[in-house]
């Protein structure tokens, strides 16, 4: 008579299986994430072999070339704008230039204006004592005459416009004006409504008041607080206006 067998013991270590599986695909997955995130980007080739080898994948899509030139920020257009022509990106400022300094020489000439590059742009910028009375932001005559100069070319350029109001330290409390603030940004919406009304599209401008903290020259002395009393015509470069301008007719989605 044969000896009988005894039922076989369940193994209690099968779970060891699974939980093998599991940990190793886990690896495969934070090495991945490590791969396409570290800065060096010479050793993404050779970990994503490594990730590949260690899970089995086959015909994983090849990695772009470490030297592959990344888009600069005037590749990309700004979210809801249109990409600026390539002309105006690169000859601009040399064409903003020689176009203004050619249309309104005599006005640079006389002080009526000062021609300022910056990175913004270019920037015209008119005295206080060229375009309003002290206080107040109603444009003088010599400041109507000046500013339809000013915007007879600003008609002819494709570039958006920022009119920038800016005053001295001297604080200021009117019937009309309880701040700096009030006054400059005053000013700055009475040049855009005159811009408007001699013909340039509303959509390209903007208005913007920096009271006295924008200075161009120290407060301590006249000269320097008649510097800082003015109004700023700011013709926007392409970066500029991609990065800070929105976009003519962008809508807000939910």
């Amino acid at each position: 008579m044969k000896p009988s067998r005894r039922p076989a013991r369940p193994s209690h270590d099968r779970w060891l299986i699974p939980y093998a599986d599991f940990v190793t695909l886990l690896f495969a997955f934070f090495t991945a994430l490590y791969a396409v995130t570290a800065v060096d980007a010479t050793r993404l080739p050779s970990m994503a072999e490594g990730v590949r080898a260690a899970t089995g994948a086959q015909g994983a899509a090849a990695m772009p070339p470490a030297d592959a030139a990344a888009p600069t920020p005037t590749d990309v257009a700004a979210p809801g704008a249109e990409a600026s022509p390539p002309d105006v990106v690169e000859a601009q400022v040399p064409d903003l230039r020689e176009t203004l300094t050619r249309e309104l020489g005599d006005d640079l000439g006389t002080g009526r204006l000062e021609l300022i590059e910056d990175r913004r742009g270019l920037v015209l910028a008119i005295p206080e004592a060229f375009s309003f009375e002290a206080g107040s932001a109603e444009l003088s005559g010599m400041a109507a005459a000046l500013m339809a100069r000013v915007a007879g070319v600003l008609k002819t350029l494709p570039n958006a416009v920022r009119i920038e109001g800016h005053t001295d330290n001297t604080p200021i409390h009117t019937a009309r004006f309880t701040s700096n603030w009030d006054l400059s940004t005053a000013r700055a919406t009475e040049v855009v409504a005159f811009f408007v009304a001699a013909g340039l599209a509303p959509d390209r401008l903007s208005a913007a008041g920096y009271s006295e903290y924008r200075p161009r020259a120290g407060n301590e002395t006249a000269e320097g607080r008649a510097r800082n009393r003015r109004v700023d015509v700011v013709i926007l470069n392409a970066v500029t206006e991609a990065a800070e301008e929105p976009a003519a007719g962008a809508r807000v989605t939910s």
